[in-house]
């Protein structure tokens, strides 16, 4: 057990800072996190070149590192014992809150674990302010951030969550809302959906109605910027009055659970997601298959 007092008075305390960016208006860059980045060592950004232009925006003359998805095993270690030297670093995303859907989250699980203090700093975030603009329930809400491409696990993950009574969010790219949307709509029902597409940008709009009405109208569309959907929970009670024990599990974490926690071959796993999943076996090996 660690208690972490983050603003005590100890110059010779590095932390690692989690500083949200603006998600397209720059007037949404606080000027907490503008002065953080310019007294930290060092940041950590996904995309230099992305990062350097927002830096010279706000004239922050701080050295740049990357850390991405293909980079971040390379870097964590360095990353850390800089900050076990004393150095204080930032932590950005291309755009909005690091570890939202974002590689940011390992760097943080691995500054956690060798007791370097981690500050969040409040700022931009996409899923909020869709969920905020939807007009639907906000007392109760997942974020799930990208449902997975294939189609076949992107149904069983739809499924998953068809019984909860919150409202869902999903980010998801021009590329593909369309079948996101029309499998929605097999899945879940005619349920309210609002689209929120570039928030905070100048063609920030919000697209609110049915998913049978959404799904016909968006197939003559053509998006632009990644969008986040909102879509009301579930209105009736689940059927059994408790939760079923791998309902918080993709399908291929479901069938790494036997296999790791039961040492049971592959096929014995497949078979008894399937039997617990109402799935074919043919769909559970599909998905474990691709994902391999």
């Amino acid at each position: 057990m660690r208690i972490q007092k983050s603003f005590r008075n100890n110059p010779t305390e590095s932390s690692l800072y989690v500083v949200p960016t603006p998600i397209g208006n720059l007037e949404d860059m606080t000027f907490r996190a503008i002065n953080t980045l310019k007294s930290v060592n060092i940041i950590a950004a996904e995309d230099t070149r992305h990062t350097r232009k927002l830096l010279s925006h706000f004239e922050i003359r701080t050295p740049l590192i990357s850390y991405h998805e293909h980079s971040k095993q390379s870097r964590e270690q360095e990353l850390i014992e800089r900050l076990k030297s004393g150095e204080s670093i930032a932590l950005v995303s291309d755009a909005g809150m690091p570890a939202i859907s974002d590689p940011g989250l390992d760097l943080i699980k691995y500054a956690i674990q060798n007791d370097i203090n981690v500050i969040v700093l409040p700022g931009a975030n996409a899923a909020i302010c869709a969920l905020v603009g939807s007009g639907l329930e906000t007392g109760e809400f997942l974020f799930y951030g990208f449902l997975p491409r294939n189609k076949k696990e992107k149904i069983a993950e739809i499924n998953r969550l068809k019984p909860l009574n919150s409202t869902l969010i999903f980010y998801d790219s021009p590329y593909r809302v369309k079948e996101t949307l029309d499998l929605l709509y097999e899945e879940l029902g005619n349920r309210r959906i609002s689209i929120a597409r570039e928030i905070t940008k100048i063609y920030e709009e919000f697209i609110r109605g049915t998913l049978e009405d959404i799904k016909d109208w968006a197939q003559k569309q053509s998006f632009k910027g990644e969008l986040c959907l909102v879509i009301e929970g579930s209105d009736e009670d689940n059927v059994s009055e408790e939760p079923l024990w791998w309902s918080h599990l993709s399908v291929i974490e479901h069938v790494r659970y036997y296999k790791e926690r039961e040492s049971i071959k592959t096929n014995d796993a497949i078979k008894r997601v399937a039997a617990e999943r109402s799935m074919s076996r043919r769909e559970v090996y599909q998905i474990v298959h691709i994902d391999k």
